[in-house]
């Protein structure tokens, strides 16, 4: 299997290569156009990004983060959910790379056999950065009206972190 996967990028280069070369896909001109859209794509895509990055800083500026541990704490103790995890289930949806500060936070805080450590990870895995995905792909494309796709993420977000709560009390 290890040589199947060291191969494998390499098989795939080449195919494509081969292929283009069979029908005479002028490669270089391919290559450069197909660059000049994704540089235009990043360009139009930077100010979701600046938005998503000044919400997040401002949650966490603001201390409504810690305002809701605080206040959601002795309810979600009832459910075996450490208050520690209430930042990642808010930073979650917004974004990835905040959601894996948090969850560095709690790690190296806590260790990684805490039971919070654990039901962190299993929810990093289990949900997605709904903001981040609409904001950014969503924006490429120019579809404005999100509101379906922003209800469904955000439902699949909670279901995530339901089941993750569900499988790490079943299993830890």
């Amino acid at each position: 299997m290890n040589t199947l996967s060291v191969w494998a990028l390499p098989f795939i280069i080449i195919l494509i290569l081969t292929v283009a070369l069979f029908k005479k896909v002028p490669l270089y001109e391919t290559f450069t156009e197909g660059a000049k859209d994704g540089f235009k794509v990043s360009v139009n895509i930077i100010p979701y990004l600046v938005a998503i990055i000044v919400a997040i800083s401002m949650f966490r500026a603001s201390g409504i983060i810690e305002m809701l541990e605080t206040a959601f704490a002795p309810i979600l103790s009832h459910f075996n959910i450490p208050a520690d995890t209430i930042p990642l289930m808010i930073v979650r949806s917004l974004s990835g790379s905040a959601a894996l500060g948090v969850f560095s936070d709690i790690a190296n805080t806590l260790g990684a056999d805490d039971y919070a450590t654990k039901l962190s990870a299993v929810m990093v895995g289990s949900s997605e950065t709904t903001f981040y995905v609409l904001a950014v792909y969503f924006g490429a494309v120019g579809i404005s009206k999100l509101r379906y796709a922003l209800c469904v993420g955000l439902l699949a977000d909670f279901i995530g972190i339901v089941a993750a709560i569900a499988v790490c009390n079943w299993m830890f």
